[in-house]
């Protein structure tokens, strides 16, 4: 059983690699949801993720004979980048199985610390029988993304650095995958103040462990499917369950939408790149899954390794979901003069038009017609309907997509 002294000497192994991210005030989010909330700033971490803590700590207990067999992993790409950081600092070979469709950002990141990359399998579990059997069959230590007490204790830090700073919390909102970081700082953050409030916070496309915590009893998921990469964990650990059962207090899960919300909040007004694990505590907390009000709230903003692909879809819906852009399909008459008198309507709307296609070839088309899809940046709801307007009453067929 993992004691609030083991978390202690974790702190003490990582002094000096780690770094002591900042916790600070969020102002716009605490005014809006009438409570105070301060945010854990992992994504600022080194390899820009929390996983580092937990994987420096178990490399720091093998042994040396241990450290020269090498080390193996499977890991949607965090702990991948923690433990071949660490294992880089130790001289150590480290092999990563990572799943197929891991983002290049963090394939790209583990290679950068020298680790090899094997990708392997459609999911973290897929992944994870890969790499146990090839540690076995290399002989060669297998160090667990979560069900392990070292990488517990070492995620359990950043609540020591949590309460060093703010130690009037009634609440720590945490992600929740395999379970090891919430399992690690629970029980350093109930040691110090039993009466603190553990919430943990799922996608629902990989909620497992919300579904085993109110059954209280391991409950799998056939598949996952979220963009909250860094939590997709479809198996249960029963070790963990122990753990988050004995210390969690509440777990809730939030919906795609929601953590792409929380994205964009968090990239637009807190001036944060963070991953879909890592938004997924402010995506409860602004979607009201959890009860704030007027409680003092950390937030653990677990990791930054977004890929950029995703990250500008998540900002082009969003920008279409606020009406700060419009996208249409025009229908007008294929002839000189026709599209230039489209686009004098749109200028004297004050629409800007930042993209735009025209498509005479279409069978959906009658003859002597072409369609136009435009792009438009737009100044809010009521900004797009006097562009409607304006379009109604030139007599354009159009649809907005």
């Amino acid at each position: 059983m993992i004691t609030l002294n083991d978390i202690k000497q974790a702190k003490d192994k990582l002094e000096g690699v780690n770094q002591n991210t900042p916790l600070t005030y969020a102002t716009i989010l605490s005014k809006e949801l009438n409570s105070s909330i301060y945010l854990k700033k992992e994504n600022l971490q080194l390899t820009g993720s929390f996983k580092i803590r937990g994987a420096f700590n178990k490399l720091s207990q093998l042994t040396q004979i241990q450290r020269d067999k090498g080390v193996v992993a499977a890991s949607a790409g965090n702990h991948a980048q923690g433990l071949a950081y660490s294992a880089q600092h130790f001289s150590c070979d480290a092999t990563i199985f990572m799943p197929e469709a891991t983002p290049l950002t963090k394939v790209s990141g583990v290679k950068s610390y020298g680790a090899q990359v094997i990708l392997k399998g459609a999911n973290y579990d897929e992944s994870y029988a890969h790499a146990t059997e090839f540690s076995k069959e290399y002989d060669k230590e297998f160090i667990h993304p979560f069900a392990d007490d070292a990488v517990i204790a070492g995620q359990g830090t950043i609540a020591l650095e949590i309460l060093e700073d703010c130690q009037d919390l009634d609440m720590i909102i945490v992600p929740i995958g395999g379970g090891g970081l919430i399992s690690g700082m629970a029980i350093a953050a109930k040691a110090i103040n039993p009466n603190i409030k553990i919430i943990g916070v799922q996608a629902s496309g990989a909620n497992a462990m919300k579904t085993s915590f109110e059954m209280q009893i391991v409950s799998n998921s056939k598949s996952v499917k979220t963009i909250a990469d860094g939590i997709a964990v479809r198996d249960v650990t029963p070790m963990m369950l122990d753990y988050v059962l004995e210390y969690v207090d509440e777990i809730v899960e939030v919906s795609e939408q929601e953590i792409a919300n929380a994205i964009l909040f968090l990239l637009e007004k807190q001036k944060l790149v963070v991953e879909g694990a890592g938004a997924v505590s402010v995506a409860a907390m602004m979607h009201n899954k959890i009860d704030i009000e007027d409680k003092k709230v950390a937030s653990i903003i677990s990791g930054g390794n977004i890929d950029v692909t995703m990250l500008s879809l998540i900002i082009e819906k969003g920008l279409v979901k606020s009406n700060r852009k419009m996208n249409l399909l025009v229908t007008l008459m294929d002839k000189p003069g026709a599209l230039m008198h489209l686009t004098n309507i749109l200028k004297d709307s004050d629409a800007n038009i930042v993209q735009i296609d025209y498509d005479r070839n279409s069978v959906k088309l009658e003859f002597g017609e072409a369609h136009v899809t435009i792009a438009l940046e737009t100044k809010g709801k009521e900004h797009q309907n006097t562009i409607r307007e304006n379009l109604k009453h030139s007599g354009y067929r159009f649809k907005q997509i």
